[in-house]
């Protein structure tokens, strides 16, 4: 995840994020993923500030920020463990995969686990198909994932190898 020198600032990166997107065309996905990239999430104070920068409803905003499983409205874990929840994978054992997950780190998807380590979050197609079902850690891709794998790539984050 890249993040800015105001990430620690959140008010004056959704300011310069604005700045640079608000007069383009379409501009409310570039505009949240670029705050989404650079604070790790979309803070729930930032909707109004773009609403009004874009003249758009402060609903309007908020039904994108929704709607879309990739932005997440509080700060992740140190670890994001995205899950393939497109046909493929689930074809060969996602769903499994999936519950295993939850239980392992004790969440369900869209939350972070009991030790505050992993984000567990669905994904839709990570461009694995043919070798299904995937995951990504982090910025890893992984393919033909089973139980035994996942535990073994946990259980390795875990342990910071």
């Amino acid at each position: 995840m890249e993040t800015t020198m105001n990430a620690a600032d959140p008010e004056a990166t959704v300011r310069e994020v604005l700045a640079t997107r608000a007069g383009m065309p379409g501009a409310l996905l570039p505009i949240l993923h670029d705050i989404q990239d650079r604070l790790g999430h979309v803070p729930g104070g930032s909707v109004p500030v773009i609403a009004q920068a874009l003249n758009l409803s402060r609903a309007e905003v908020h039904g994108v920020v929704t709607y879309y499983h990739h932005f997440r409205t509080q700060p992740a874990a140190r670890q994001v463990l995205q899950i393939c929840r497109a046909e493929s994978c689930k074809a060969m054992g996602a769903d499994a995969l999936m519950a295993h997950a939850e239980k392992t780190l004790g969440c369900g998807q869209h939350q972070t686990s009991k030790d505050g380590e992993f984000t567990l979050e669905p994904a839709f197609c990570l461009g694995l198909c043919s070798s299904s079902p995937a995951l990504m850690l982090g910025d890893e891709l992984h393919a033909r994932v089973t139980i035994e794998d996942f535990d073994a790539l946990i259980e390795e984050a875990r342990s910071g190898a």
